[in-house]
């Protein structure tokens, strides 16, 4: 049986890109979406900044033909406001809209947003449901298991947003005090998806960072499909390895140092495209350390790469890392 959102078709069982700020933006999104990413998401994007037509806001509503099915996620705290963003984001062409209910950071939680609404279930009912009114789209929602310990409300949450019209739920196994430290638990996951009640599709996040942890869990949690956020970072290949895992139980070998090269260039010009060369060299910077992770002695390129601001020079140093590294078994650098 196909997973739907909506009337939207993800297979057997979708392996969906986690929203990350300042790291899901397109160019990360093509090379996930290139290594298997079956739906994928914008950054999160907040309300106050489409209503005021902030051009940082207004970019990542930014999306292109080959990312479908790609949804945007919106975030913010007056319901009002989300009203209105949910109508702006719906306009831009998403195949759905996402509610961030999960950021757990305090710039975003102390404006009444994002994680923060777990303490107070009824706006946050009140939120989705004018948000699904207001647009013609699905609408999905990303959470996490409560505020802390003493109040982990996501099964009350699950029922009472699917009452309201949301179409899927991807939930985070954290609390937002844990933030992301500690182990992520999938147990209240399990009980939410074999809640008679639910009927939408539920998604798990958190620490799935192997392919053997995606099926094991995949069979553990009963989830209809999981989502991946910070594994992917300089490592889109966990998306065709995941797959490879669950269709054949073997692993597939890992990316050779030419794709490593291949795939991180793809990531610059794509990024270089979107941005312009002065952000885009500028942004991919925190990227290359991720591509090249476990390379040994890569420490004087990567240095290099974080200071060069010449695309021509930057070329170079890959093509010197190809060189320096042709000989070397990366397949199983990150095994």
């Amino acid at each position: 049986m196909s997973v739907k959102i909506g009337n939207i078709e993800l297979g057997e069982f979708p392996l969906l890109l986690a929203p990350m700020e300042d790291v899901s933006d397109p160019p990360f999104r093509y090379v996930c979406k290139m290594n298997g990413a079956d739906l994928m998401y914008t950054e999160f994007i907040s309300s106050e900044g489409l209503i005021r037509d902030a051009a940082k806001s207004i970019q990542k509503l930014d999306i292109f033909e080959y990312e479908r099915p790609i949804g945007i996620q919106i975030f913010g705290g007056d319901i009002d406001h989300m009203r209105e963003a949910s109508e702006i984001a719906s306009a831009a062409g998403p195949d759905l809209v996402d509610i961030n209910y999960g950021c757990p950071v305090k710039n975003v939680v102390c404006k009444g947003a994002g994680s923060s609404l777990l303490r107070d279930i009824d706006k946050m009912v009140k939120m989705t449901e004018a948000v699904v009114k207001a647009s013609h789209l699905p609408v999905t929602v990303k959470t996490r298991l409560g505020w802390d310990d003493d109040s982990k409300n996501v099964y009350e949450v699950a029922e009472r947003l699917q009452d309201v019209g949301i179409q899927a739920l991807t939930i985070h196994g954290r609390t937002r005090a844990q933030l992301y430290k500690g182990e992520a638990d999938w147990s209240l996951i399990r009980e939410i998806k074999r809640n008679p009640r639910i009927k939408i599709p539920i998604f798990g996040n958190g620490d799935v960072d192997s392919p053997e942890k995606a099926a094991n869990w995949r069979m553990e949690y009963e989830v209809d499909g999981i989502m991946i956020g910070r594994a992917a970072i300089g490592y889109p290949w966990i998306f065709r390895e995941v797959k490879h895992f669950f269709k054949t139980g073997e692993h597939l070998p890992g990316p050779t140092i030419e794709e490593r090269i291949e795939v991180c260039r793809t990531h610059l010009d794509k990024s270089l495209e979107w941005k312009g060369p002065k952000t885009g060299i500028f942004e991919m910077r925190r990227h290359y350390a991720n591509y090249f992770k476990g390379l040994p002695d890569f420490k004087p390129y990567r240095m290099r790469l974080v200071a060069e601001p010449d695309i021509n020079n930057i070329y170079s140093i890959l093509e010197e890392v190809a060189e320096k590294f042709a000989n070397y078994d990366a397949t199983n650098v990150l095994a």
